[in-house]
């Protein structure tokens, strides 16, 4: 497809956000099923209904513009769940696989980070504010979920991760 206006580039955008969260979202249950520590299964079922949500806003504000979610697959996101997956495999230890999974997951929520940042920044230079603020929504949410993640690894997974290491 070729792109050859701002606001089509900027839907464009949005379309893969809402792929990258649809594969997210599914990706979140698998993931908290792993998981030792209850306070990173708890922020993970809560992430995983956080994108629900910001999925649909997604949709919503696709829709607005006269375009659906279309049928594609964000390819990016595709490739750091399955490196997620790849790695839980590697890793050996409840405590080693929790903090190798926070690992994981804050690389999902960065280049999250980086997409919701750069659609909101194109929404408000459209001129489309309803738009910038539903999705400074979804990137301050994104943000607040790496801020837990960090904690819950500084406050208990990476330390446990540490104590169980040898010698």
């Amino acid at each position: 497809m070729k792109i050859n206006t701002l606001k089509n580039m900027y839907l464009a955008e949005l379309e893969e956000l809402a792929s990258a969260e649809e594969q997210l979202g599914k990706s979140l249950g698998r993931m908290a099923g792993k998981v030792s520590h209850p306070d990173l299964k708890n922020a993970l079922l809560d992430q995983q209904e956080s994108t629900k949500q910001q999925e649909a806003r997604l949709i919503s504000i696709l829709r607005a513009h006269g375009a659906d979610r279309v049928t594609h697959t964000d390819q990016a996101m595709q490739a750091l769940v399955r490196e997620t997956g790849k790695m839980l495999d590697m890793l050996k230890g409840d405590d080693l696989r929790d903090a190798g999974l926070i690992a994981s997951i804050q690389r999902l929520k960065h280049y999250e980070i980086a997409a919701y940042g750069s659609a909101a920044s194109l929404a408000a230079q459209l001129g489309f504010d309803n738009d910038a603020k539903l999705l400074q929504e979804s990137l301050d949410e994104e943000k607040d979920v790496d801020s837990v993640l960090t904690s819950i690894a500084e406050r208990e997974v990476n330390p446990d991760a540490a104590a169980t290491q040898p010698g």
